[in-house]
Formats: C-alpha cells, structure tokens, sequence
C-alpha cells in the first residue's frame, strides 16, 4: 500500500512538473523559455506583436520579470500593451527596409493579418477591407531613438511577409541578438499546415540567406517560425 501511495505522489508531481502553459501560435515560447532557462532577466523585442497575451511570443518571457520593446503598425494593439504590459516600451510604427509610405492592406482593427506585402493578402481568404498608405520606418532608427545599443536576448519579427524588409532595416551584425525569431510563409504552398512544410524551401529562402550570411544558424522551425541562434552564443 505504501508502495502504491508512492508511486501515485511520484505520477502527481510528474503530472505537474510536465504541464507547460504556451501563449504563442505554435508553442515557440515555450522553445524559447527552455534557451533562456537560467536567466532570469532579460530583454525582448516583439515585432507585429499583435496582442499583449494571445498568440504571443513574449509574454512567457514578461511574466518571469522579463522586459523589452514591442512594436506594432496598429495603434489599437498597441493601446492593449499599454494596459497590460506597462512595464515594456511600446511603440506604434509600421517597419521596413526604409523610411517612406507604403500601402497597408488593411483588414480590421487588431487583425493579426494586416499586412504590407500584397502578395501575402492575396493568399488569405479574408477580404481586404481597405488600402491605406503609411509611413514606415526602419528598425535601427526606432533602436536607435529609444537608446538601445545592446544586450538584446530575443527579436521576434511577425509581420505577414515583409519579414525579408524589417530584417534589411536592422543592423543585425551591431545588435547581435542571441535568438531571432523570424516568421517564414512559404510563398510556394497554398495552405499553411505543418503537413505541407519544406525545409527545402526554407533553406532555399531569402530570411535563411541573409541570417546565415550575419552568422546565425537555424536551430530550430515550429510551424511557420524559424529559431536562429547566433554564433557567440552557441557552446
């Protein structure tokens, strides 16, 4: 009876060690957090990041006492990260490879689909509701207003295809970042499921070369986000 009264408490505690609460689409903060296990602090910044909570990648990281920078061409997203994440720097700006306007296809307020790449909203099944002009700027400049130079752990860009822009707009080799999280839509498959992924296609793609040519490398993909770590901070 002892026996099996242990062997029940030895499952319990198993069962609640083993339970891992994930708020990003496909699990990457969980990724995340397990890289960054043993800090306790650190620092973040989350492009397109959308919502403070839901589908996010950061959020795991904010409540063990992390902070950083979130950015997000939707003001009314933004105004979400002002009420629940006061703690962070968060900025309404539309991202890209220069300073200028570009046409915003514009589904709704909040939408996480609202994008600047036309060939992105030709794929979703939405109908955009309208297109507006917005200015952009580059991610260095916004670094740079806000005196960020360094000691930056984490990047998550998720901004519907003009992923390959926001990354020419950064001087990825000054920052360093430890992890880039960079969201890659296949332009090749019709549907976005795990099933009909390519690494292929990824290793093929414009995001991989220019990581790779900055000196990162590809440690992990789940779903449509690829993990890149940099050199210095591989063992």
């Amino acid at each position: 009876m002892i026996k099996s009264l242990y062997r029940n408490i030895s499952y319990l505690k198993r069962k609640f060690k083993s339970t891992k609460k994930s708020y990003s689409y496909g699990g990457c903060d969980l990724l995340i957090n397990y890289i960054f296990r043993n800090n306790p602090k650190g620092f973040y910044i989350d492009i397109g990041c959308n919502h403070p909570i839901y589908n996010n990648n950061t959020y795991l990281l904010f409540k063990r006492g992390w902070n950083g920078v979130n950015i997000d061409l939707d003001k009314d997203c933004i105004d979400l990260f002002d009420t629940f994440r006061k703690k962070d720097l968060n900025i309404n700006c539309a991202l890209s490879s220069s300073e200028g306007t570009k046409d915003l296809y514009f589904y709704h307020n909040k939408s996480p689909i609202n994008t600047l790449d036309k060939k992105t909203s030709e794929r979703q099944v939405s109908n955009v509701n309208e297109i507006k002009q917005i200015n952009t700027v580059t991610l260095n400049s916004v670094l740079e207003k806000a005196n960020i130079y360094n000691n930056i752990d984490v990047v998550c860009i998720d901004v519907e295809g003009h992923e390959l822009d926001v990354i020419k707009g950064f001087d990825i080799k000054k920052y360093s970042p430890k992890i880039i999280v960079i969201e890659y839509l296949d332009p090749s498959i019709s549907k976005l499921e795990v099933k009909n992924l390519n690494i292929e296609n990824v290793l093929n793609s414009d995001i991989y070369k220019v990581m790779k040519k900055n000196g990162y490398t590809l440690i992990n993909w789940l779903h449509s986000d690829l993990i890149f770590a940099e050199k210095n901070f591989r063992d």
